[in-house]
């Protein structure tokens, strides 16, 4: 079958690759769509490692159903696409996204285990979980991306009233600017650096202001604009400058969380973060009531995830959709691919 696999930096190559067989109890998955993440970029960017068939967003047909007798040949799933131990504390306090095994032999992410980025694949039985019919394929897609989302303002614990400033306007950050209002934040700001994604937050009704990143009043404006800065900034670039706009643009005492993940060092002003007494935390992923929690919130409708996606395309212009979502002048949020065409 054909995939879409990392040849260099910033360079995919449309190759052959074998199709996934019955073993271990694995449910095999005909793919239906599957979403671009920010973190796929990354390894995208940097070229490594070279052979990755990424795609951890999917939604799809079960062909094989495994050890899982819950589950038949064309139940639609998605799934976690982690691969915890189950045994650790992390994972026996339920909160397997930091798991030390979580991302070792997680699906799109590690050479072992291809992703959605092909049209069949194969998913560690446990993490796989079967979604309502009155949820579409596109949305199935964007449950993934969706939890990561609710897991960091979870993290954040918004209160009623409370100013948001979300720095990045991707998929991540939208889907946080959305959940903070369903928090009851009374003021969301995205801070961006790209004019169109900075415009079409505003369009979307998730955000009440955008700030351009790339002002050098910015700052300034922040202050005036809240009266000392923004109870929570929830920080979803994981470069230095956006960390640092994100400590600076707290109020003393207020909370950063940090959910951009950066494969190089971050410098950051420690001593604003230490003189202002800041509640710094990281959020890696989703707890699994987090992603089901996702798909009920689909399913009852009250969230609309389809409003992000800007296109879907086929393994032939995964290529051209990375250079789109990367171009930093192209308001395109969210791209799936569908690798059947």
């Amino acid at each position: 079958m054909k995939c879409v696999a990392i040849k260099d930096e910033k360079k995919f190559e449309i190759k052959e690759m074998p199709e996934p067989i019955p073993s271990e109890g694995k449910v095999l998955i005909d793919v239906t769509k599957t979403g671009i993440c920010g973190s796929d970029i990354h390894y995208w960017v940097e070229g490594e490692p070279a052979g990755l068939v990424m795609g951890h967003e999917f939604c799809g047909i079960v062909t094989d159903a495994g050890i899982r007798d819950d589950l038949k040949k064309g139940d639609r799933v998605t799934a976690l696409p982690i691969s915890p131990c189950g045994v650790c504390e992390a994972c026996k306090t339920g909160n397997p996204q930091y798991c030390r095994e979580t991302w070792s032999e997680a699906i799109g992410l590690s050479l072992n285990n291809p992703g959605g980025l092909a049209p069949k694949i194969s998913v560690r039985p446990d993490m796989v979980i079967k979604v309502p019919d009155n949820i579409s394929d596109n949305e199935v897609a964007m449950v993934e991306p969706t939890a990561v989302a609710l897991h960091a303002v979870h993290l954040a614990d918004i209160k009623v009233g409370e100013k948001v400033l979300i720095i990045g306007g991707g998929i991540i950050g939208l889907a946080s600017a959305m959940f903070a209002k369903m928090e009851g934040a009374s003021y969301v700001a995205v801070s961006e650096t790209n004019i169109a994604r900075g415009k079409k937050a505003l369009s979307l009704n998730v955000a009440d202001k955008w700030y351009d990143a790339k002002d050098t009043k910015m700052l300034s404006a922040v202050m005036e604009d809240t009266k000392g800065g923004f109870d929570i900034v929830i920080e979803c670039c994981g470069n230095s400058p956006a960390v640092s706009s994100a400590i600076t643009a707290v109020k003393p005492g207020g909370t950063v969380v940090l959910v951009g993940v950066s494969l190089g060092t971050v410098t950051i002003p420690s001593v604003v973060a230490v003189m202002s007494e800041l509640t710094l935390k990281g959020a890696i992923a989703y707890t699994k009531e987090e992603f089901q929690t996702c798909i009920d919130l689909m399913s009852m409708k009250k969230i609309d995830m389809t409003r992000f996606i800007d296109d879907i395309v086929g393994l032939a212009d995964v290529q051209k959709s990375y250079e789109r979502l990367t171009s930093g002048k192209d308001a395109a949020i969210k791209i799936l691919v569908d690798p059947n065409r």
